[in-house]
């Protein structure tokens, strides 16, 4: 499992025990042994799947969790093998992060090497002469 696919089972898991200690309905079903966390985010990610989309809100995908855990019966479905991308309090690396302020100083090089580039190209014959008329009179 990917460090983004830990991150999104860590935070599901969270909201999850927070809402058992808060909710007495809930912690029971929580509590089911015949229920885990790592179904709980294989039914998730094939709902995702089904759905078509590709960006949900923090609450369309606790409501999966909580049905998962409130159905009895539910179909969880197979493991995927994919990558999710938890768009908050994403932690990275002290490495991740040179890597990434290298890769946007090169970008940023290139642009300005393009840019400095298309500024001092020469101009062509045709861009230099100036329209000239031929007249038969001198002036």
């Amino acid at each position: 499992m990917g460090k983004g696919t830990e991150q999104f089972k860590a935070t599901i898991r969270e909201y999850l025990e927070y809402r058992a200690s808060t909710d007495e309905l809930f912690a029971p079903r929580y509590a089911d042994p015949k229920k885990n966390m790592d179904e709980c985010i294989t039914y998730i990610l094939n709902e995702v799947q089904r759905s078509g989309c590709n960006g949900f809100n923090d609450d369309e995908i606790y409501s999966m969790a909580i049905h998962y855990y409130d159905e009895e019966n539910i179909e969880v479905g197979n493991p995927i093998n994919c990558r999710v991308v938890v768009n908050h309090t994403v932690e990275l690396t002290e490495e991740e992060k040179r890597e990434a302020r290298q890769n946007a100083l090169r970008q940023y090089g290139q642009e300005e090497l393009k840019r400095l580039q298309n500024c001092h190209r020469p101009r062509t014959a045709a861009q230099t002469t100036a329209n000239v008329q031929p007249t038969l009179f001198d002036f």
